[in-house]
C-alpha cells in the first residue's frame, strides 16, 4: 500500500507519515510501502496521539509498538526502579490529567460559591433547568 492509501486508512496525512517514528519499507523504485503490520502500528499511534500523548512520548513507546520489551534504565538514586519508559509516560500523562481535573473541580467550586453569594441558591438553580449544549452535542 503506497503512503497516500495507507495515511486515509489510519487519519493521517502522508507528511505526518513520513515522519511517524519508524522507516517504511521502500519499493524497488524507492516508494515507500505499508502492509497490515504498519497499518496496526500506526493505528496505535494515531489513539496514542488522540488520548492526549505527544510525539515525543510516542517516540519513547517504539519499542514497546514494535513488540519489543521496553528498555529500562538503571535505578535511581532514591532506590527506586530504573525508568520504564511505558510506566514513566503513562504514569506522568495520568498524573497531570489528575493534577487538571484538581483544578478545574476547585475553579469549578469556587465559582459555584461565588454565584451562590452574589445572587442566591436561586440563581443557579434556574440556570441549571436550562438545556445545556455539551461537547458531544456540537460534535454531532
Amino acid at each position: 500500500m503506497r503512503i497516500g492509501d495507507a495515511a486515509a486508512a489510519v487519519g493521517l496525512t502522508p507528511r505526518a507519515l513520513r515522519y511517524c517514528l519508524f522507516t517504511a519499507r521502500r519499493s524497488r523504485v524507492g516508494h515507500r510501502e505499508y502492509g497490515a503490520e504498519d497499518l496496526d502500528r500506526l493505528r496505535a499511534v494515531r489513539e496514542l496521539l488522540d488520548a492526549g500523548l505527544t510525539i515525543r512520548d510516542v517516540e519513547s513507546l517504539v519499542p514497546v509498538l514494535d513488540g519489543r520489551p521496553p528498555e529500562v534504565g538503571p535505578a535511581t538514586d532514591d532506590g527506586g526502579a530504573g525508568g520504564c519508559p511505558v510506566e514513566n509516560v503513562t504514569l506522568r500523562r495520568l498524573d497531570g490529567l489528575d493534577q487538571a481535573i484538581e483544578r478545574l473541580t476547585a475553579l469549578r467550586g469556587r465559582l459555584a460559591h461565588a454565584l451562590d453569594h452574589r445572587f442566591g441558591d436561586g440563581f443557579r438553580t434556574a440556570v441549571a433547568r436550562q438545556p445545556r449544549e455539551t461537547p458531544v452535542d456540537r460534535a454531532a
